[in-house]
C-alpha cells in the first residue's frame, strides 16, 4: 500500500538513524502514533507528561547523540506547550524537528476545537513558531512533503529548531508514488564549510611568538564533535584554556592549560591568564554575558580572535564555522602546527581556586560539600544534567566533569525544569549506543522539580539509568538571595513550607530508591546507592535556601555592600 503522510515521516526520521520520537499523544497527533506502531519497532514513540519535557527531550537527545532530536505534539495547548522547550534549542542552537498537529483543514477559519490557522481570529502556529525556529511550514500537499521534510531537517542541522505544522486530514492522505517524488526531487546544495579566514591562523600564530594565547571555549565544540580537534589546538600552541558555563566537558577538565569556568560562575586562574596573555581564541562561543562576566576589562586589553556559528557578542577578528572539527584542522595546518603527539596519563588536576562564598548559618548541607560529594561519587562516562538556580551556579562552579560524559545546563533561556527532560532524552540516547552504559545524573533545585520533575514517572516506566538529585532548601533560592542583595530583605515570596520529596516519591512508586540526606555523614552512602541502582533513582539533599551560591553577581553585590 502506499505510505500515509505519517508513515513517510516515520520512516525518513526512522532511516536517520533517529531511535525515539518524544512527545504528547492527542487527537491531532494520533496518526503519527499509529504510524509509529506500524513501522514495527524501527523507533519508538515515548510519552512525556507535559510538551514542555518531551521537547527537551528531544533537546537531550540531540545534545548526546550529536544529531537530530524529534518532539510531537498536538494542536491547541500542546502545540503551545511546545514553546519554552523550543526556545531553548532555539538560542543554544540544537537541531529539533518538531512535528505538530493541527485541526483538519475543512474546518480551519471555521471554529474548530484548538484552531491556530490564523484565520477568523484563531491564533496563527505559523507566525508563532517562526519566531523560535530556523524553519516553519505548514503542510497543506502530500506532495509538497519531500521538499518541505528536506528544507526542515536542513535548517535544524544548521543549528535550531525546525516545526513542520501538520492538519489531521493532511496526516492521513497518501503519498504521491516513489516515481513522481523522484521526478520532482531536487539536488541538495553544497553544505562544505568554508575555511577559515586565514587571518585567524597568521594572527595565532603571530601571539603564539609573543606569549601565551588563551581560548575560550563553547558547547559549539560539542555539537560539531570537535573535542580532539581543540585539544590538538591547545597542545599546538601550548595555551591555556578555559570553557563557557554550558561547555564544561568539551575539554577535559584535568588536562594541561585548563584554567576552569569562565563568567559568572567561573575562576580566578582564567581572569590571571587573560590578564598575562597575548591573544585571546574564543572557539564555538559567543560569550554571552553569563560566560563574559568579569572578564571584560582584561579582554579590552587584548586581541581577541573567534571562530563558530556565530560572531560573539563582542568585537573580534571573526571567522564563521560550521564544522569546527575541519576548521581547527585547517588552522592548525595555517600556524603550522607540528603533528599532534599521543596523549601523555593523566597528572594532577589543575588546581582551581573557588569563589568565596558567605558562610551559612542555616540548616542542611552547603552546595560545596554536596557538589564535591558527587564528585567523588561519580561514576567513569556520567553525563551530568544540571538546571539553572544556585543549584546550577554551584554545579557548574565545583564539579569537574567526568572523562567521556556529557555536561549540559540549560543557560540559553534558562528554564527551569530543563534538566529532568532533558537527561531523560540523553538517557534513552545513551542506551541506544553501542556501549550502552552511561550513567545519567540530573541535579536540580526543588523549584525545578516542582515544575516538571515528574518526567520522573517516564524513566521509571522505561527503567531509564538516571538518577536524580534534587537540592530541597524549600525556596526559589535564587529568587530568596536576590530579594535579600537587591531588596534589603524585606520580604520574601519565594519561600515554602516544608517538602518531603524522598518520602513522597518513595510512596508515590514503590520499587523507585528514594532517599533523604539531612546529614553530612550519610551523603557518600546514599550517592553510593542512588549511582549504583539498576534503573531510576531519586535523591533529596536538604541544603539552606539563605547559602549564597558561587555567583559573581552576588558576590560582588556582597562586597560593595561592604566597602564604605
Amino acid at each position: 500500500m502506499p505510505d500515509r503522510v505519517v508513515d513517510y515521516l516515520v520512516r525518513t526520521v526512522a532511516d536517520r538513524g533517529i531511535t525515539q520520537i518524544f512527545g504528547v499523544d492527542g487527537a491531532n497527533i494520533e496518526d503519527l502514533y499509529d504510524a509509529i506502531f506500524d513501522a514495527g519497532g524501527s523507533l519508538a514513540g515515548i510519552v512525556a507528561k507535559h510538551e514542555f519535557s518531551a521537547a527537551t527531550m528531544a533537546d537531550g537527545y540531540a545534545r548526546s547523540t550529536g544529531g537530530m532530536g524529534v518532539v510531537a505534539a498536538t494542536s491547541g495547548g500542546g502545540a503551545v506547550n511546545l514553546v519554552a522547550g523550543l526556545a531553548e534549542s532555539y538560542t543554544s542552537r540544537v537541531p529539533v524537528l518538531a512535528l505538530v498537529g493541527q485541526p483538519p483543514t475543512s474546518l480551519e477559519g471555521l471554529g474548530a476545537f484548538q484552531d491556530s490557522s490564523g484565520l477568523a481570529e484563531s491564533i496563527d502556529a505559523t507566525a508563532l513558531f517562526a519566531t523560535i525556529s530556523r524553519y516553519c511550514a505548514r503542510v497543506t500537499d502530500p506532495a509538497e512533503l519531500p521538499a518541505q521534510l528536506a528544507a526542515a531537517i536542513a535548517a535544524a542541522e544548521g543549528g535550531g529548531p525546525a516545526v513542520l505544522l501538520i492538519p489531521k486530514d493532511v496526516q492521513q492522505q497518501l503519498m504521491p508514488t516513489r516515481s513522481a517524488l523522484a521526478a520532482g526531487a531536487t539536488t541538495g546544495t553544497d553544505t562544505t564549510p568554508a575555511p577559515p579566514d586565514h587571518t585567524i591562523a597568521t594572527e595565532l600564530a603571530d601571539a603564539r611568538r609573543l606569549g601565551k594565547v588563551v581560548i575560550i571555549a563553547g558547547d559549539q565544540i560539542a555539537r560539531d564533535d570537535a573535542r580532539v580537534e581543540l585539544a590538538e589546538l591547545v597542545e599546538a600552541l601550548d595555551a591555556s584554556i578555559g570553557v563557557a558555563p554550558d561547555a564544561k566537558d568539551v575539554y577535559s577538565n584535568t588536562g594541561p592549560g585548563y584554567c576552569g569556568v569562565a563568567g559568572s560562575m567561573g575562576h580566578a586562574e582564567l581572569v590571571e591568564a587573560l590578564s598575562a596573555a597575548s591573544a585571546c581564541l574564543l572557539v564555538g562561543t559567543r560569550l554571552p554575558v553569563t560566560a563574559r562576566a568579569g572578564l571584560d576589562a582584561a579582554l579590552a586589553e587584548l586581541p581577541v580572535l573567534s571562530v563558530g556559528a556565530l560572531p560573539p557578542y563582542l568585537s573580534t577578528t571573526h571567522a564563521t564555522s560550521t564544522n569546527l572539527a575541519a576548521t581547527i584542522t585547517t588552522l592548525l595546518a595555517g600556524i603550522g602546527a607540528p603533528a599532534p603527539t599521543a596523549p601523555e596519563p593523566a597528572g594532577q588536576a589543575p588546581r582551581l581556586t573557588p569563589m568565596t562564598v558567605p558562610d551559612a548559618t542555616g540548616p542542611g548541607l552547603r552546595y560545596r560539600t554536596v557538589v564535591e560529594a558527587i564528585q567523588n561519587s561519580l561514576p567513569d562516562g556520567a553525563d551530568i544534567f544540571a538546571d539553572a538556580g544556585n543549584t546550577g551556579a554551584s554545579v557548574v562552579h565545583y564539579l569537574r566533569v567526568p572523562e567521556g560524559g556529557r555536561f549540559t545546563v540549560a543557560l540559553g533561556m534558562g528554564g527551569m525544569g530543563y534538566a529532568f527532560g532533558a537527561g531523560i532524552g540523553s538517557a534513552f540516547a545513551r542506551r541506544a549506543a553501542p556501549d550502552g552504559a552511561h550513567r545519567t545524573v540530573v541535579i536540580a533545585g526543588d523549584g525545578s522539580f516542582f515544575m516538571h520533575g515528574m518526567e520522573i514517572h517516564t524513566a521509571i516506566e522505561h527503567n531509564l539509568p538516571i538518577t536524580f538529585v534534587v537540592f530541597n532548601n524549600n525556596a526559589h533560592a535564587m529568587c530568596v538571595t536576590r530579594e535579600q542583595l537587591y531588596y534589603q530583605d524585606r520580604y520574601s515570596f519565594n519561600r515554602f513550607q516544608p517538602s518531603h520529596l524522598g518520602a513522597g516519591l518513595a510512596a508515590m512508586f514503590p520499587g523507585l530508591p528514594a532517599h533523604t540526606v539531612a546529614d553530612p555523614a550519610l551523603l557518600a552512602e546514599a550517592l553510593e546507592r542512588g549511582f549504583t541502582a539498576p534503573g531510576p533513582a531519586f535523591l533529596e539533599i536538604l541544603c539552606d535556601p539563605d547559602e549564597v551560591p558561587p555567583f559573581l553577581p552576588f558576590l560582588s553585590a556582597l562586597e560593595s555592600r561592604s566597602i564604605p
